[in-house]
This record gives structure tokens, sequence and C-alpha cells, in this order.
């Protein structure tokens, strides 16, 4: 059990800010207290509109499980009929809650195995099953339909080749290898899931050589060693495999055919050969249970100590003598996607955009990824529809998505996101993503400028265990892992990579974004895999359905006041001092690789200046808060403009160095991380490459970009003087 700690309250100017956005959002109406979710739980601290605390009412636990039980029966993979007809439910609830919805459909390039076959044909032969065995008590788990253990995006071959183990297959375990005198040229690697993203192992073995790439999950890191296996515990049995797409996203997700622009039936397309997100070897997943074979046949150098995993073997690193012939092929198709969009018109801005997506495809039944996030958007869209039945419309329109093909590399939203380019780049307010979701605390990442109005719906909802808040509950536990912050009565936004489908608004459109999710709070080792159904969630994870509606009304309380506000809720305090803290660490970068070539004396200087803009952008919006019913409607529309379009001025439109659609100047999934984040990238990149003119040049264009944003904050304080005048 998670020890309980006392909660800290928010502190005063945390409590302020909750108000302040919760004043900006609210319709003229008496406000009230909403009633607390859970029979144990304290009010809020934050005072709630009539509106708001009737949506916060609806989200419901039986609701939530039966939407999951629903979704997650069959396996549901994008481009086969499964994914459809969890799409046209979708459909049929979000029409049955009142809302205008519709299925948009694009297409992509999705290659589905045709064959698999894994041997160890020295020192002595083995054939690897490659298959997942049903396990008692989950009749789910054995369901028809299951695709086979694949990793979408592999190239097609026919290898045989001797063994090198590369530990996690990170660029640092190829160097460590090319130390020992270990070359992987012409090899076929075997690499361990975890601590890098599943596409960067064999992206880098290709880069040095290798000719096919093995990922297998060992259990130290999701099996027998964390705790029991399944069915009898949550982690990864014997024979768990984690499937997944190794697409170079760090160069593009999205449709592999139709880079920047949307896939349609009949649009434009590259030729196969063109593509430059699939790999150029074979690659496959396979089981802790079938890597055992190779891992005794191995011998060489015995692997550091930090390299062993927990099966009953030594770990070598090869090469050989154990030899494998590793043979994949792929059917090459096109198929299609279907996108579910729901939408809210707005009564007096209209054609700005408040988008909040959740995918619902899945890699088999996937009860965990993504349908626990997904039922918990269904229940957000009922609570919403609820309210517009009764009355309710908001200042600006509300799309709500379910998303297709995510899996298979975020291709559902980056097709939506490229279809809807133009209008998002000058219309969009926000995109907000769930994904997978459990039990714990909320966590959240994204864009700075939404830190407060985060903070400040978590301190709106109770916590469904009574400790407090969510907001209390997630101050509480950081403290608890000693991770308090500068601000502790501030929950931090995480920076975003990539890995889910914030990309394309967040990365390519320069889009303010965010992610949300609970969890923390028990572990697992079914991701991926054929395992990842109902049962095991009923089990393992958010089973009794309390956090999933916890999390719907925090996800109700950002879109409404996001759509419904007079004055948008962005701040700029929290984003001034992360730019700062960034700069301070790439600053420190460079004083240990290029101390005399590159100099971040420039970035440095825009950031003092956008601090101080920052402060004075708030204190004038600050004070509009109490005016926003009487000031000026052409003010206001000018207002919003602006803070509609701060966070593009962080938008490169020449991109990150040999990755042009990735356009934000503060975040990135990492080139070699794929979807752990690289902050200020064209900088921190430049330096840990060793391309010292490249670092350089993205320091000035980078200070350039915040300069200009400084210039932004000064005119958006001018206008909300303007504006707060009456004028």
């Amino acid at each position: 059990m998670i020890p309980q700690l006392p909660h800290p309250r928010p502190s005063a100017a945390a409590v302020r800010a909750g108000l302040l956005l919760v004043a900006l959002a609210a319709p003229a109406v008496e406000a009230q207290t909403p009633p607390a979710p859970a029979a144990a739980a304290p009010a809020p601290a934050v005072r709630l509109s009539e509106w708001e605390s009737r949506a916060l009412e609806v989200p419901a636990s039986d609701r939530f499980l039966a939407a999951l039980e629903r979704m997650a029966a069959e396996p549901h993979v994008a481009g086969l009929p499964g994914s459809r007809a969890v799409a046209e439910y979708a459909l049929e609830e979000l029409r049955a809650y009142g809302l205008d919805a519709r299925i948009e459909e694009f297409e992509a390039l999705m290659p589905l195995p045709a064959e698999r076959r894994v041997e160890l044909v020295a020192p002595r032969a083995v054939t690897l099953s490659l298959e997942e065995p049903p396990v008692e008590g989950d009749p789910d788990a054995s369901d028809n339909g299951h695709v086979p253990t694949f990793n979408a995006y592999s190239a097609d071959g026919d290898v045989t080749a001797d063994v090198v183990y590369v530990n996690y297959g990170r660029p640092e375990d190829f160097d460590r290898l090319a130390e020992l005198g270990i070359d992987v040229k012409g090899k076929i690697v075997l690499a361990r899931y975890g601590q890098s993203w599943r596409g960067i192992k064999p992206k880098v073995a290709s880069e040095r050589g290798a000719i096919g790439c093995l990922i297998y999950s060992d259990p130290r890191d999701d099996g027998y060693y964390q705790g029991p296996v399944y069915p009898e515990g949550p982690y990864r049995p014997e024979h768990g495999v984690q499937r997944g797409s190794v697409m170079d996203m760090p160069v593009h997700p999205g449709d592999p055919l139709s880079p920047g622009w949307s896939s349609v039936a009949g649009g434009r397309r590259l030729a196969r050969a063109e593509a430059q997100t699939i790999l150029k070897i074979p690659v496959l997943p396979i089981s802790h249970g079938d890597a055992l074979p190779i891992l005794q046949a191995l011998r060489g150098e015995v692997v550091p100590d930090e390299w062993k995993g927990a099966l009953p073997v030594t770990y070598y690193t090869g090469p050989g003598p154990a030899r494998v012939r590793l043979h994949v092929s792929f059917d090459w198709q096109t198929r299609r996607l279907f996108n579910v969009v729901a939408t809210i018109p707005g009564a007096h801005a209209a054609e700005q955009w408040v988008v909040y997506g959740n995918h619902h495809d899945a890699w088999n039944n996937g009860a965990s990824d993504p349908v626990s996030g997904a039922a918990t958007l269904l229940e957000t869209a009922r609570a919403l529809g609820t309210i517009v039945k009764a009355g309710w419309q908001p200042r600006r329109t509300i799309k709500l998505a379910l998303w297709d093909g995510e899996e298979w590399g975020l291709l559902g939203s980056t097709e939506w996101a490229e279809h809807h380019a133009d209008h998002l780049r000058e219309h969009g307010v926000a995109y907000i993503n769930s994904d997978s979701t459990g039990r714990g605390w909320l966590g959240a990442g994204g864009s700075h400028s939404l830190t407060a109005l985060v903070n400040a719906a978590a301190a709106s909802v109770a916590d469904p265990l009574g400790r407090g808040t969510v907001a209390d509950a997630a101050l509480a536990r950081r403290k608890q892992q000693g991770r308090d912050n500068a601000d502790g009565n501030v929950i931090p936004l995480g920076a975003l990579g990539s890995g889910s489908d914030y990309t394309a608004f967040l990365d390519h459109l320069t889009l303010a974004s965010l992610n949300l999710g609970f969890g923390g709070d028990g572990g697992g080792g079914v991701y991926h895999s054929q395992y990842d159904t109902p049962a095991w969630y009923r089990r393992f994870s958010d089973g009794k359905g309390q956090f999933s509606p916890a999390l719907a009304r925090v996800m109700t309380l950002l879109v409404m006041r996001l759509a419904d506000a007079p004055v948008l809720p962005f701040r700029f305090t929290h984003l001034a001092a992360t730019v700062d803290q960034y700069a301070g660490e790439v600053e420190k970068l460079a004083g240990e690789k290029a101390p005399e070539r590159v100099s971040l004396a420039p970035l440095r200087s825009a950031v003092a200046r956008l601090r101080t803009t920052a402060a004075a952008a708030d204190a004038a919006l600050d004070a509009l808060a109490p005016r926003d019913g009487t000031a000026s409607s052409d003010a206001l529309a000018r207002l919003n403009g602006l803070l509609l379009a701060s966070e593009r001025r962080w938008r490169h439109e020449e991109g990150l160095p040999g990755r042009p659609w990735f356009k934000h100047l503060l975040y990135a999934p990492g080139f070699y991380t794929g979807y752990g984040v690289k902050t200020l990238p064209g900088i921190r990149e430049g330096l840990e490459q060793g391309r010292l003119d490249e670092a350089a040049a993205f320091v000035a264009t980078t200070a350039a970009a915040v300069q200009a944003m400084a210039d932004h904050l000064e005119e958006v304080t001018e206008v909300a003087k303007e504006a707060g005048s009456g004028r």
C-alpha cells in the first residue's frame, strides 16, 4: 500500500490564481460548491460556476467501466475491422449525448505481418514460438482477431548472423561495445526493452551496421523481478511480448508516405522507397522466454553489471557463437483510418477551436492503452452534452476527438492536424490530450503558459480517495518523493516530447498543448500485449472506476475554461521561469562541451527580459479579471488573439536540423530518445552531438524567438490595460 501523508493546502497565491481562472471562465450565474465525488473527500477550496458544478456531477464510475468493457471487448487494431467497430460505437455514444459527431476518414500505409520466423541455428537449433499463450481466467487473452507479435514499419528481411547483446540499444550502449572492441556490423543485435523508445534501438543498430534486431522484455524491467506475473499479478509473463511501432518518429510521425500534408483517398503520396521513417533492417519483438535460449548460447565478454537482466544466465556480449536466422515480411497496404470528432459550436468566436483527444485504436484489446483514456473522454463528452442540452453554449468551438492509428505512429491525429493545419495555426486555442490512465496521482505535462490553468482545475476537483483535492494529493505525493519544486504549492508541468497524439499539435503546429492522466499506484507489464484486457484492468488498475471520473472532471474544467473564458486563461510567469531553467541547463552543457565556441549570453539576456515582461503581462491580466464583463469588446478580441497566438512565437519555420517537420524551439522529442523530450532542442542536440556551429546558430535563433515573445507580452500588457480601462 502507498502510505498516506497529510496533504498541504494550496498557497494563497495558488488559490488566487485558481479563483481568477474560474472567474474568467464562469458564465454570469450564481456560483456554488460542487458535490464531492467521494464521500470522504472534502469540498475543493476553489468555488465553481453553476454550469461547471452541473457538468462535474455527470462523470460516473459505472458508465466509465461499461464503456471500457464495451470498447476493449475485442481486438481493435487500426486498419482492421475491429477499430472501425469501436469508432462506430463511439460515434453512437457521442450522438446519444446530443453532440454533433461524425467520422473523418484518412488513410495511411499500415503493413501487417505476412511471415515471421526466428530460429537459433547455432550452436543448437531452436525455433522460437513468437506466440502469447492463453492464461487462466481471462477469456479475452485468447480472443479471435489478435494480431501477431510484430514491430510496425520494420523492413522486410531474411537474414542470418551471429548475435550481439546490446543492452538497451541506446547510442551509449553501442559506444560501450565499441570501447570493448565489439563491432555489430553484419550482426543481429539483441536489445532489451526500456530506457529508450523501441524505435531508437533498431535505428541506431542500423546506423552502426547491424543487419537485424530482436527486442525482448527482460523480467528485470517488467516481469517476475518486479513482482508476480499475470494472471497472478500485474507483470509480464514468460511469453508476454510488447508489440509496437518502430517508425522513425523523431523525423516525423503520421503516414510515412505523406510527410507534412494529410493523407486522403486519391491524394498525393510518396513512393515507399522515398519514405524516411520506414526502417532499413528487419525488427521483431520477442518474449524473455524466447530470448532465453539465445542468451544461453552467447559468449564473449561478460557484460557490465548495469547491463545484466534477471534471467538465470550469465549475460555475455557475443558476438556468437549464438547464430540466428530472422525472417519477416509484410503486407504493405494502405488502410483506412476512422477519427471520430464531435463538435460543440461556439457562440461568439466559433472559428476558435479547443480540441481534446484520445486515441481509440489498440494493439489488440487495449483496456488500459488506450481504452481507459478513451472511455474517460466519453465521460467528459457526456458531461458537456448534458449542460449543452440544458442551455449552455461556449464562447469558442469545442472539438472532442477519438483518434485512430495512434499505435502505428500517431497516424489519425497527425493526418487530421495536417488536414486542418491552416485553420489551427490561425485559430487553434489549445490541444488537450489523454492516453492511458490508471490509479494514483494526477500527472501533467505541456505548454508552460497553461500551468496556472491546470493547477486551478486540479484544485477544483475532489481526490477520489479523500486526500483533499486532486491538487492536494499530487502535491503531497511530490513532497513524499522528495520532488518539491521552487514553488511547492504549484504542480509543475513536465515538458512534452512525443509518444502520444499531442505531437502534431505542439511540435508541428506550435499549438499550446497538454497531456494528463492518473498513475503511479501499482505496476504492470502487459503494455502492448494481448493481456491488456478488461480482466487485467479490473484487477490491477482502476478497476473500481474511481480515478477516471476524476480525470474526466479535470478535463471538463480545462475544456470549459479554455472554451468559455472571456479572456483566455494563459499566464506567462511559469513559462519564463521554465525557459530560464532550460537556458541554464544548456549554458552548463556548453561549458562542458564547447566553453570557447558557444556563448549563451544572447539567450540569457533575452530570457532576463522575458521574465520581466511575463510578470508585467500576468499582472495586467490579473487586474483585468474583475472588469471582464465591462471591458471593451474590441480590446478583448485583440487581447484573446494575442493570447491565442502566444505559443506560435516559438515556431521556427525551417524546423529542426534534419527534421523540418518539428518546428517548436522549446520542446521536441530527442533524435536519439524518441519519446523523451529535449528542451531547447536546436541548441541542446547540437552540443550533445558535437555540431557546435549548429548549436551556436540556434542560440541566436532561440534568443531571437525569446525576444519576440517578450515583445509579444509587452503588447499583451498594453492591450490588457486598454481592455481594463474600457476604451
